[in-house]
Parts: structure tokens; C-alpha cells; sequence
């Protein structure tokens, strides 16, 4: 946890635990929700833009509660929007539309049993663009996820292969914001909810011309979903599951900010296990002992990978800090300066000996910036 163990007091550790039944039962109940939605509603565009919607309007009250600073214009100039920010809202929706895509034509429990490939294709990404390389213990926890989804896929009693294919595109494409989401956090020194919500609004303001043409025409013309008692039924579902997935975006960076990344790796392990279960539960869809062995090969080998990520990070910081220590004045200078203005070696320095936990995340490459479910 965050802090030594004596400071990590009982209240702590009550006001954790609450935090994690709270980010389990919200996580469930909105792809429940979702699932419930896209049957009757199988309109997965109009799903995300009532997200991205809802993000902009719940997020800032609570960021002008938190005090969350303004973004300084003059730090962040608009050509990094036009190479950065821009294609990380495009990529956004892309990425939710088909992960809502992979959730209405499969079911619940697959399509997060192949989102814990995210890892592979992080791996895969940071390889190509950033030029990183990992341990082999990291690369040996890709087999079990690998093993896992293979099982999973061959035992899918509701095997789609529509479902399949949004649904890794939709990893994909969290591997990639997850990368790039990273690189604009340090390369801005914008908050992360700040950024957040500039990501959001971009998104949801650029796809208003593509929803008004495709989804918007359709579902007026949809005969079935224009009934009286299945527009409320619809609305209703659809603010349920806005609200639901604001709440577990704040849940989750609240907790994140109160453990260790990977105390937090494991509260999300557990978190998927949740998932999976209550939807075989409460949607009661068919599936054999091997599928289910899979789902859990899957799970543990994330977990396994988030530990290898976190012991490759702390030994980094390790053989990175005798050197700031050495040199305790090396961004005197230039500590005024937004990241886009610093040396790259003084950026490096600095966040490899950041003491904040969700910088700590960040690096690690395991915050909740996976689809925010």
C-alpha cells in the first residue's frame, strides 16, 4: 500500500476495501447493464456517445472539487493537439465503439476474457513505437494469457466471430491509449482527469456528424426501438450505464491513488474475476468447465503480468535513483518548464523517481485506461 505499513492505518484499509466493492459491484452491474442495453438497443455508436457525453458533464464538478488545475495553453501548443491529442480521441472511439460492438455480439464473460490479451499487444506496441524492451519473467506471463483465450475461444459455446474480431480490435486499441495516453501525460504534465476530459470532449464533439448520419437516422427509423415503453426502457438503461461508467473512472483513480500499482493490479484481476462471474450468473450464459478454465488461465496470467511489470519498474527506479541523488539540483533550472520543454533526459529522470502513485500506474502500464470498465 501506499506509504509504510504503520501509516496505513485501519481506515485506510476500510475505506479501500469499500472503494473495491464499490469499483466491483459498478464494473458488473454496467456490462450487465450494457449487455441488457445492446440487445434491445443494438446501437453500439449511440452507447459511446452517451459515455463520452456523460464524462464531460459528471467530471467537472468533481474536478473543480478536487481543485484539479487548469491546462496552460502556452505550454501545450495546438500543433501537439493536431499529433497527439486528436488521433488519442479518434482512437478512443474507434476503440469503444468496438469494444460495445464485441459486448452486444458476445457474451459478457468472452469478451473480457480476450481483453486480458491487452498485455501482448502492449508488449507487441511499446516494442515497435517506443523501442522498449521487457524482462523475460514479463515475457513468460504472456503464454498463460495466451493458453487461456486459446481455450476459451475453442470452448465458447456463443462463439461469434464478428464478436471476436471488435473485440480484439477493441484491446488493440486500449494497448495503444494506454501508450500514447502516457506519452501525452508527460509529454503536457496536464492531470490526468484533465485529460480525461479534453479527450472525451474532442471525441464526442468530432463524432456528432458521423452519429447524426448513420446512428441517428436509423434508430428514428427503427420501428422496434420507437415503441413508447422501449424508448423509456432504452433511455433509462442508457443514463444507468453512463452514470455507472463515470463512477467506476472515479472509483478507480481514487483507489489508485490510495494503494500501490500493484495492489492495484491485483484489486483489477479480482475485478474481472467479478465480472465474469456475476454475468455467467445473472445472464446465465451456457458455458462448459474447460471455457471457464480458460477464462481463469487468462486472468491469472495478467495477473502474473502485472508483477513482472511491477518488479521490472522498481528495479529501473532502483539503478535510476544513486544518480539523482548525486546530482540533487539536475532540473533546477528547468523545473518551471512544462514537460514538451524539458531535456528528454531530465524528463526521464524525473518520472522514474516520481513519488506519486498514479504516475507510479502510468509507467507500470496499468492504469485504468483500458476501457474504463
Amino acid at each position: 500500500m501506499s506509504g509504510s505499513a504503520d501509516e496505513f492505518t485501519k481506515r485506510d484499509a476500510v475505506k479501500v476495501a469499500l472503494l473495491c466493492i464499490t469499483w466491483y459491484t459498478f464494473s458488473s452491474s454496467a456490462n450487465i447493464i450494457v449487455k441488457t442495453l445492446l440487445i434491445d438497443f443494438p446501437y453500439p455508436m449511440t452507447v459511446t456517445m452517451v459515455q463520452l457525453l456523460s464524462i464531460w458533464v459528471y467530471i467537472q464538478p468533481v474536478m473543480r472539487y478536487c481543485g484539479t488545475p487548469q491546462v496552460d495553453r502556452m505550454k501545450t501548443p495546438w500543433s501537439y493537439y493536431f499529433t497527439m491529442i486528436f488521433p488519442l480521441a479518434f482512437g478512443k472511439f474507434i476503440t469503444s465503439v468496438s469494444a460495445h460492438i464485441s459486448l452486444w455480439r458476445t457474451t459478457v464473460s468472452y469478451a473480457h476474457t480476450v481483453k486480458a490479451t491487452m498485455p501482448m499487444f502492449t508488449i507487441i506496441l511499446s516494442r515497435i513505437f517506443m523501442n522498449e524492451t521487457q524482462t523475460f519473467p514479463v515475457y513468460l506471463s504472456i503464454l498463460p494469457i495466451i493458453a487461456g483465450v486459446c481455450v476459451a475461444t475453442a470452448t465458447e459455446l456463443s462463439f461469434d466471430l464478428a464478436g471476436l474480431v471488435s473485440a480484439l480490435i477493441a484491446t488493440l486499441g486500449f494497448s495503444c491509449l494506454n501508450i500514447f495516453t502516457k506519452k501525452a501525460l508527460r509529454d503536457t504534465g496536464i492531470h490526468h482527469l484533465r485529460m480525461l476530459l479534453i479527450i472525451s470532449k474532442i471525441t464526442f464533439i468530432m463524432f456528432i456528424p458521423v452519429w447524426l448520419f448513420i446512428d441517428l437516422r436509423n434508430i428514428l427509423s427503427d420501428d422496434n426501438v420507437m415503441k413508447g415503453d422501449k424508448v423509456i426502457r432504452c433511455i433509462v438503461l442508457l443514463i444507468a450505464d453512463a452514470f455507472a461508467n463515470f463512477t467506476i473512472n472515479v472509483v478507480a483513480f481514487t483507489l489508485l491513488s490510495l494503494v500501490t500499482p500493484l495492489s492495484y493490479a491485483v484489486a483489477n484481476a479480482t475485478k474481472r474475476i467479478v465480472i465474469i462471474s456475476s454475468s455467467l450468473i445473472l445472464l446465465r450464459n451456457p458455458v462448459t468447465t474447460a471455457n471457464v478454465g480458460g477464462m481463469l488461465l487468462a486472468v491469472l496470467g495478467v495477473l502474473m503480468y502485472n508483477k513482472a511489470k511491477y518488479d521490472q519498474a522498481k528495479l529501473k527506479r532502483q539503478q535510476l535513483l544513486p544518480l539523482v541523488r548525486s546530482e540533487p539540483n539536475i532540473f533546477h533550472r528547468n523545473l518551471h518548464l512544462s514537460p514538451l520543454h524539458r531535456t528528454n533526459t531530465e524528463f526521464d529522470l524525473q518520472n522514474h523517481v516520481s513519488l506519486l502513485p498514479t504516475s507510479d500506474a502510468y509507467l507500470n502500464g496499468i492504469a485504468p485506461v483500458d476501457g474504463y470498465r
